[in-house]
């Protein structure tokens, strides 16, 4: 008897997900994922990649060899380097999977349920660490956020679950009460998390959605609106007496206000803690391009893969008591893509992200305007947590899952692996 491959590959894809969220080890997840993608390729014969995803998968891999001309030029330790290479290959591995199984699945329905039902048990896993692992009762949001910093499967699964209905003009589950469930399930477990990050994650899905995200007259109107509020907000925020390290909303408020210093301000006083690590994000970029300028042709090609950012301090980064003073990876995704593939890496970069961003301009369907907002996603959260090259990212597994059905239903070219 055949085994159906939604039996085998559905619940294998729910699991690299959740390892990817939850096993902390960005080595352990890596070598599992390309062991499953291996165990495919191996088992599975006459597997059709078309030639379209081809060349949309080929300017990441242009990254990818980027990476190794800056190593041309310095002496890096081995496995700084290949831990680099592997930091390079990650989201090439994570579309590769997201593409392959859902070639072999061939449906929209599954392939969506399948995200919901992975946020569904994120959720559960959410509430669990809130209820016995943190003291929710103290009111503290550093303590609920300890274990939980953000969640991107859980907004996408809600947001899937919400918009299928409205593109594909049937439910995803039958059951209305299951439906309504999952919903309340998943806001709640969102709202848990207390995330900046995911908080504009949520407008931007809703805006590409409702097609807000198309350059038009109404929508650059819409958008200079939207710039405003924020910036009345900011000018509220720094006014009003929001004290750091405060427990509930107080607490919250403070990082939002801090938010934009903690990105761009790099006058840093190192030895202030406070202010430090308020502005961290920007102590790194500074470190980086401080590092660039001993090397001019870093600015253009990048100091390549093993390349290693002094913070001139051991700071409290990993669980070594006494922290870490060169780091591979900055938080800040386009500082981080400059320093190691300069800016012949970085233009590559943009054109990958506003490529997946035009899929607004094609056929309004679900699966077009999901691959655009996962294009904006990116954008911004490239500012805060490395984007595309994000150790704990779920979100390119979904991509490529999307990549194969805004294809599926073409003929087109294709190329066979045998």
């Amino acid at each position: 008897m055949k085994i159906k491959a939604t039996t085998i590959y559905a619940p294998i894809f729910v699991l690299l997900l959740l390892l990817q969220l939850y096993l902390p080890s960005f080595r352990a997840n890596i070598v599992l994922q390309i062991g499953v993608l291996v165990t495919f390729l191996f088992f599975e014969s006459n597997i059709l990649i078309s030639k379209k995803f081809l060349k949309q998968l080929l300017p990441i891999v242009l990254l990818l060899v980027a990476g190794f001309v800056g190593t041309l030029f310095h002496k890096y330790e081995t496995f700084d380097v290949i831990k680099d290479i592997f930091h390079f290959i990650k989201p090439i591995v994570g579309i590769f999977i997201g593409y392959f199984f859902f070639r072999k699945i061939n449906n929209l329905r599954v392939f969506v349920q399948v995200v919901v039902i992975s946020g569904v048990i994120s959720a559960l896993i959410h509430f669990y660490i809130i209820l016995f692992k943190v003291d929710f009762a103290s009111g503290s949001i550093s303590a609920i956020r300890e274990f939980t910093r953000d969640n991107f499967l859980e907004l996408f699964a809600i947001f899937f679950l919400l918009f299928y209905r409205k593109f594909e003009s049937r439910s995803l589950f039958n059951n209305i009460i299951f439906n309504w469930g999952i919903i309340i399930l998943l806001s709640m477990s969102c709202m848990l998390y207390f995330s900046r990050t995911m908080i504009v994650i949520l407008f931007l899905i809703l805006f590409t959605v409702y097609g807000y995200t198309k350059i038009t007259k109404k929508t650059l109107i819409i958008i200079s609106l939207g710039i405003s509020s924020i910036l009345l907000l900011f000018v509220y925020l720094n006014n009003a007496n929001i004290r750091r390290a405060k427990p509930g909303l107080e607490g919250f408020l403070y990082k939002v206000k801090v938010a934009p210093e903690e990105i761009f301000v790099t006058n840093i006083n190192r030895d202030d803690h406070r202010d430090l690590w308020d502005h961290w994000r920007g102590y790194e970029a500074m470190r980086a391009y401080a590092l660039m300028e001993r090397s001019p042709s870093s600015f253009v090609v990048g100091t390549g893969h093993g390349s290693l950012v002094n913070l001139k301090f051991f700071a409290p980064l990993s669980g070594d008591s006494k922290g870490l003073k060169h780091i591979s990876e900055l938080h800040n995704g386009y500082m981080y893509i400059f320093y190691k593939v300069g800016a012949i890496g970085m233009l590559i970069y943009l054109f990958i992200l506003f490529r997946f961003y035009a899929y607004i301009y094609k056929k309004n369907n679900f699966v077009n305007v999901f691959i655009s907002v996962i294009g904006l996603v990116y954008l911004f959260s490239t500012i805060t947590i490395t984007g595309l090259y994000n150790g704990r990212d779920v979100i390119i597994f979904i991509l490529g899952g999307l990549l194969y059905y805004s294809n599926s239903f073409k003929k087109e070219s294709a190329v066979l692996i045998s």
